[in-house]
């Protein structure tokens, strides 16, 4: 809800409304389900989100299915940027976002900060900073995500 309300204040309605719909789709819902709320994750997961801000996604590899629930779900939605890095025998080519998805990538970074109890723009724009390095986008899209978050 929080995302879809950034997303109407942008005139992005469809988006807002659609927004990460394939978390329903049981590629995606059954391996989220398994990941942070089988039977002794729970409290894992609940210290987990505690310490690192709300979010309680791992870097532990070990979960395959997560991880190709995670992998489907970046590539069927245009608004996480890593559906626009395209990958070759020379590395990694970030390619530009069309504006509509910048925006979206945007108001889900904001409206999930405020699901977890932050996600002003200022916060945003700190755990930004902290995780451009991490975070590929072509260099038209990097110049406006950062004049966004001004």
């Amino acid at each position: 809800m929080f995302v879809a309300r950034e997303c109407f204040k942008e005139g992005l309605y469809l988006q807002g409304i659609l927004h990460d719909w394939t978390k329903l789709t049981w590629k995606e819902f059954s391996a989220y389900t398994n990941h942070f709320y089988s039977e002794g994750n729970e409290e894992k997961y609940k210290a987990l989100a505690n310490t690192k801000g709300g979010y309680a996604k791992t870097d532990d590899e070990s979960d395959g299915e997560f991880n190709n629930a995670w992998l489907h779900h970046v590539h069927h939605n245009p608004h996480h940027w890593q559906y626009w890095v395209m990958v070759n025998g020379n590395g990694n080519k970030p390619l530009e976002m069309p504006e509509k998805y910048r925006k979206e990538m945007v108001c889900d970074w904001i409206g999930a900060g405020k699901a977890q109890g932050r996600g002003w723009k200022n916060e945003v724009a700190d755990w930004y900073k902290a995780h451009k390095k991490s975070i590929k986008l072509g260099p038209e899209t990097k110049k406006w995500v950062e004049e966004r978050l001004k």
